[in-house]
Formats: structure tokens, C-alpha cells, sequence
């Protein structure tokens, strides 16, 4: 893939994450899990605003109310941007002290959806669930102690079918998806292992033709997957960190990247929000429908 991007604003977030397109607000949502907060950007560059959290923050999905849901260390809280006000909604109860929430979005069916990860990840089984949270703050859990490090959640536009990664164990799941209910069907792993050179699987958004953008985050890659596995395309990215690719814009062909500060890695220039375009429009952002 021939894809141009430029660098976003100014901020430098220690671990960008989690980017979503408000169409209402006409600006990007994003976290920084390390330095916890919640961020908005325009997509000019301007109006950089912060919300400060009180743990690590790994997701954030838009709610039909104008409020976000925001997925902390190992519970689900509600900000309004408005007041600045973050009330407490549901407690991750049996996760091990070790693991934290990570990946999250809205799916089809309004709920939110959000996996947790192993922090320490040294070879044990994996430990990381997968959790449906509906409107209510009902919460139940969707697939269990499962992944090292859940990810990549992104549907198709018929909302029927879901995605989800492991960035440890570097596989890519198809599930099938009831967009009414929110009930998963049969799984099929369409990729398996990556290559060294696309990077792990990182944070993914689905386009209208069903591809699947998975950001390689330590290989520097905005990979495109077909939903059997074919790899479709492969675009190099001026920093090896990405972390997840969201469409934005009134067109949703306009391309967002959030990326991961990490000097030991080999790449100090991390950290940066870059923007481009892209050759097709991305699925329309679904809301949590708390109302």
C-alpha cells in the first residue's frame, strides 16, 4: 500500500491508544494508557484538550448520550467531557491482580466490548478475557481467559463480523457476530503468526469492503487483512510503533495512528499522532446506547 502520513498536533502521549472519530464534536478521542488520560485533537492539529485519569486507561468508546465510556485499570467508568465529570460504572471482578483492561470499542449491537491483558506475560497460560458491557453497565463476560494481551476489536460493515487479536501470541480471530444481540458464533483464526517484519497485532478499524487494518505495532507497519487472512496490503509508517489506525473525517477516508513512545525499542520517535489518506472509506463509528 502507498499510504502518506504527516505528523498530528504536538502532543507526545507516552502510549497512544484507543483513537475514535466524534462526528458530532468534529474531533479525535484518544487515550494515553501510561500517563492516564483521556485526549481530543481536531483534525487540524487545534483544540487539544485532556482529561486526567485515575489509573491506567486503556480504551474509550463514544456514548449516544455525548458522554465516553472509559475502560480503567480494572473497571468502566463514565466521563463527561462537558463537566469533566468520571462516575464509576462496573467493577472487573476476577481478574488477576497482574492483568488490566486494554483494547476496547462499541460494537454493533451498542454495547461496549473490552479485553484485558497480562502485564507480566512470562509464559504462563494466558490469563486475558474478552467482556460485553451493554447500556445498563451490564456486564458479562464474552470469551474467557483466552488471549495474553487482547486487541484489535474492529466489525465488518454488516456488522457481522467481529475481529479480535492477541499481541502476545500474535494470532488474529473472525468471529461470527449477531449485531442485534451481540452474540458470537463460530471462530475462525485467519492468521496464525506474523512475520517479524509486519510487526505484533496491535489496535485494528475495519473499512467498507471488509478490510481489516491491523497496526504492526515494533515492525513500523499498517498491515490490511482480507477476512480469510490474505494480507491485501502493507504500509510502511515513519515511526515502528503504531498502536491502532482510526477512520475519521466526514468522508472516513482520512487515517489516524496512534503510537507507543518507546525508546528502548529502537524508536524514540514514538509517541506522535500521524495522519493520511486512505484509498476507502472506514466503517461509521457506533455509540454506546445509554439512552
Amino acid at each position: 500500500m502507498n499510504l502518506a502520513f504527516a505528523r498530528l498536533g504536538d502532543c507526545r502521549p507516552s502510549l497512544g491508544e484507543g483513537p475514535v472519530w466524534d462526528d458530532r464534536r468534529q474531533c479525535l478521542f484518544f487515550v494515553d494508557i501510561r500517563a492516564p488520560a483521556v485526549h481530543a485533537i481536531g483534525l487540524d492539529g487545534g483544540g487539544f484538550r485532556t482529561w486526567p485519569m485515575p489509573s491506567l486507561t486503556g480504551s474509550i468508546g463514544l456514548a449516544e448520550s455525548g458522554r465516553i465510556i472509559v475502560a480503567l485499570q480494572q473497571s468502566v467508568a463514565i466521563l463527561d467531557p462537558d463537566s469533566g465529570t468520571l462516575q464509576p460504572l462496573v467493577a472487573i471482578a476476577g481478574e488477576p491482580a497482574r492483568n488490566r483492561l486494554n483494547d476496547g470499542k462499541v460494537g454493533p449491537d451498542g454495547a461496549f466490548w473490552v479485553g484485558s491483558m497480562d502485564m507480566e506475560r512470562d509464559g504462563r497460560t494466558p490469563s486475558g478475557s474478552l467482556y460485553r458491557i451493554d447500556g445498563r453497565g451490564h456486564l458479562s463476560v464474552a470469551r474467557a481467559h483466552c488471549v495474553g494481551v487482547s486487541n484489535g476489536l474492529a466489525w465488518s460493515g454488516d456488522g457481522r463480523m467481529m475481529f479480535h487479536a492477541d499481541s502476545h501470541q500474535g494470532w488474529i480471530d473472525r468471529i461470527d457476530f449477531d449485531p442485534a444481540s451481540g452474540s458470537l458464533g463460530r471462530t475462525v483464526r485467519i492468521v496464525d503468526a506474523f512475520a517479524p517484519e509486519l510487526g505484533k497485532p496491535d489496535g485494528a478499524a475495519c473499512d467498507i469492503e471488509d478490510g481489516y487494518w491491523s497496526a504492526g505495532v515494533f515492525g513500523g507497519r499498517l498491515n490490511r487483512w482480507s477476512p480469510d487472512g490474505t494480507l491485501l496490503g502493507s504500509a510502511p509508517l515513519p515511526v515502528m510503533t503504531p498502536t491502532m489506525p482510526c477512520f475519521c473525517g466526514d468522508d472516513l477516508k482520512t487515517l489516524v495512528l496512534t503510537s507507543l513512545r518507546e525508546p528502548a525499542d529502537g524508536d524514540p520517535d514514538g509517541g506522535i499522532l500521524l495522519i493520511g489518506r486512505s484509498p476507502v472509506a472506514g466503517v461509521p463509528v457506533q455509540r454506546w446506547q445509554d439512552l
